[in-house]
């Protein structure tokens, strides 16, 4: 996994670091305290999927199909806002009911921030050290929040750093903490914030994705036709490049999607 991130994450040092520090020392415990949970928040195209999906790939076989891996999305799983009581019951049994089978399950929830704050609250339980039951170690379970939130002062913050002729590879949490704190869990919009996953301290690596430059864009384009089988042209490389979106207007120094519209740019070229 180490490897994987260092030569296919683009622009992520932090990301590599928070990762592999939260599993080797998680994994290492035969008795875990708790489950390994972590935060990951950053705006679009940045790699918050392709990380959590790569961590999986190397830790089940099979990834994501694996059966002890388990996928949430608010828009999908939960859509309606007057069946929340039902989706609460159904939620908890569903996690119960898979920690139980395998105690070492993944639990990936995307768009965290539009969660409805009920549900985060029948997550909670299964969170902290206290669950061990029917034989079954909950402990030693992994929850990945996946979210868009904080991605805006995370950008903010890193331009202001850029400006202070800071490179990312110098960016450490403490530069971004306390703004991802404010955006996330101090926001009374957020799902988090009406939860109690904070006041019980409950998430172990809050881990944030950088907004990527436009050299970071062109070797996603690279890995992009790479696995297409297409050829490196260094002409397409740079019209993509060219062709996506970039802020703050005047400088135009990160990328405004991230990766996210590679690919779809990629396919007017072949």
């Amino acid at each position: 996994l180490e490897c994987g991130l260092a030569t296919k994450l683009v622009g992520q040092p932090l990301v590599r670091q928070q990762v592999m520090k939260g599993l080797s020392d998680f994994l290492e415990k035969q008795n875990p305290e708790k489950p390994l949970v972590m935060s990951f928040h950053g705006s679009t195209g940045t790699g918050k999927t392709y990380v959590s999906s790569m961590l999986i790939h190397y830790l089940f076989q099979g990834g994501l199909q694996n059966p002890y891996v388990h996928q949430f999305s608010p828009i999908v799983h939960f859509p309606h806002a007057e069946q929340v009581e039902h989706y609460k019951e159904s939620l908890k049994s569903w996690i119960q009911g898979n920690l139980t089978k395998c105690g070492r399950s993944a639990f990936l929830f995307d768009e965290m921030d539009k969660m409805h704050p009920g549900l985060i609250d029948v997550i909670i339980p299964f969170l902290g050290p206290s669950w061990v039951v029917y034989g079954a170690n909950y402990r030693k379970a992994i929850f990945i929040f996946i979210s868009n939130a904080g991605g805006e002062q995370i950008n903010k913050m890193t331009l202001g750093l850029w400006h202070a002729h800071k490179d990312r590879e110098e960016i450490n949490l403490q530069d971004l903490e306390p703004a991802i704190s404010k955006a996330v869990f101090e926001n009374p919009q957020s799902g988090f914030w009406k939860s109690g996953i904070i006041n019980d301290h409950l998430i172990d690596f809050i881990v944030p994705f950088l907004p990527l430059k436009r050299h970071h864009v062109k070797q996603c384009v690279v890995s992009e036709l790479v696995q297409q089988g297409l050829e490196v042209h260094t002409g397409v490389i740079e019209e993509v490049a060219d062709s996506i979106p970039y802020f703050p207007e005047e400088e135009k120094i990160f990328s405004s999607t991230g990766c996210k519209t590679v690919a779809s740019r990629i396919s007017f070229f072949f």
